[in-house]
């Protein structure tokens, strides 16, 4: 019992809130699995063997589902305040629930993709809820690494799902369908332990009553770019990596084994920067961050012997160590408490808006530049945001206050 009461004081999260944060959090990782399952590994494989339609129609699927995802985020971020963490997120699971159930007669292009858009509006809110409940359960002074923590246990569940649905996708049958529907049905249930409202602690629920929408919006826009960016340099590389691999020197194992570094080094330091952003120190944590990615990038565009490779991994591991705890401190530092889940689902907009650009422009910056150009763009770019982030701390000191 004393070890167990020790290791509960040591989570950056309030006690009390543990349950119902966990049920949160299944209910949003079921919805991972399936989102990035159904339209990553099974629906390309399945669209024209299972569904007799185009095969293009599963493309197109994708985007329609993506696309309603991101516009939504926002209102989400509305419904969260007005009706409260339960009733968005059960809502959100339920409509996911009937998405699926439309794909097993979905045998018409329109109704297709209208179970795609359903899916999308059902998953926008699973996000702005479970990173705001994380946001209002954390302990005072350890945002930053309560919501690292919550959205570093969610990502590997994106991966899962790709890879069950993706085996799942041979079957010529509703199995894989029956499976999605089985596990959004459990995170609909989960949802029904979720708070039927916000978990705000007494201080915040003091300092919280109706902000003017100027506030909010100044508290806001300081934080649009390091959203945008935060994104789009991820994803500006992610799909190139293996194209870019032979003439970096790597094969297919020796690209594993930096990725291995890179993530082993970030997920490693969190701790200690998470502990950084939290003392006050969020805006000088996203300088920080990408200032380092800036240099890893720079590295990388410089087509290094093999060996240096492996240091530049460190480099720009620690630039996200540093940069993803740092921003969420700072998010919520910044947004007014009571209007943080309208403000982030803005947010959340933003950064899938930047997700979404990051492979066109490295696409195009390869195909202008050979390998260094995504790099270069990168560095650019990283470089740039934190000298914004320097320049202009005067907005964030006013929003802030």
């Amino acid at each position: 019992m004393t070890v167990r009461r020790s290791f509960v004081d040591r989570l950056p999260l309030r006690p009390e809130t543990l349950g119902p944060l966990l049920a949160a959090m299944v209910t949003l990782a079921t919805a991972e699995v399936v989102r990035s399952g159904i339209y990553g590994g099974y629906l390309t494989q399945a669209v024209d063997t299972h569904f007799g339609l185009p095969l293009a129609l599963g493309g197109v699927a994708y985007t329609v589902h993506f696309a309603t995802d991101t516009v939504m985020r926002g209102p989400a971020g509305v419904m969260i305040n007005r009706f409260g963490l339960r009733a968005a997120m059960l809502g959100g699971a339920l409509l996911s629930v009937l998405a699926i159930a439309l794909f097993m007669v979905a045998h018409t292009s329109w109704l297709f993709l209208l179970a795609a858009a359903l899916h999308g509006l059902g998953f926008a809110v699973m996000w702005p809820g479970t990173m705001n409940f994380a946001a209002d359960a954390a302990r005072d002074g350890y945002h930053g690494r309560a919501l690292t923590l919550v959205g570093t246990a969610i990502t590997p569940f994106s991966g899962l799902g790709f890879l069950l649905f993706g085996a799942l996708a041979k079957r010529d049958d509703n199995v894989p369908l029956l499976v999605a529907l089985a596990l959004l049905t459990l995170g609909a249930l989960l949802a029904l332990l979720v708070p039927a409202r916000r978990v705000l602690q007494p201080r915040e629920e003091d300092a919280g009553g109706p902000q003017p929408v100027r506030s909010v919006t100044r508290a806001l826009v300081p934080l649009l770019p390091a959203a945008f960016m935060q994104t789009m340099t991820m994803s500006l590389l992610g799909p190139l990596l293996f194209r870019m691999a032979p003439d970096l020197g790597l094969n297919y194992w020796g690209l594993v084994g930096l990725l291995v570094v890179g993530g082993g080094v970030a997920f490693g330091s969190m701790p200690l920067t998470g502990r950084f952003a939290d003392r006050g120190r969020a805006r000088l944590g996203v300088m920080v961050g990408y200032g380092l990615l800036s240099l890893g990038f720079l590295g990388f565009a410089m087509t290094p012997q093999q060996w240096v490779l492996y240091l530049l991994a460190v480099v720009a591991g620690l630039g996200y160590a540093f940069l993803t705890p740092a921003w969420a401190a700072l998010v919520t530092h910044v947004l007014p408490a009571e209007q943080r889940p309208a403000a982030w689902g803005v947010l959340m907009t933003v950064e899938n808006g930047g997700m979404a650009l990051g492979p066109l422009i490295g696409t195009f910056a390869l195909g202008q530049a050979g390998v260094p150009g995504p790099f270069i763009v990168g560095a650019v770019l990283a470089a740039v945001t934190a000298g914004g982030y320097a320049a202009f701390g005067r907005a964030f000191r006013g929003a802030a206050a």
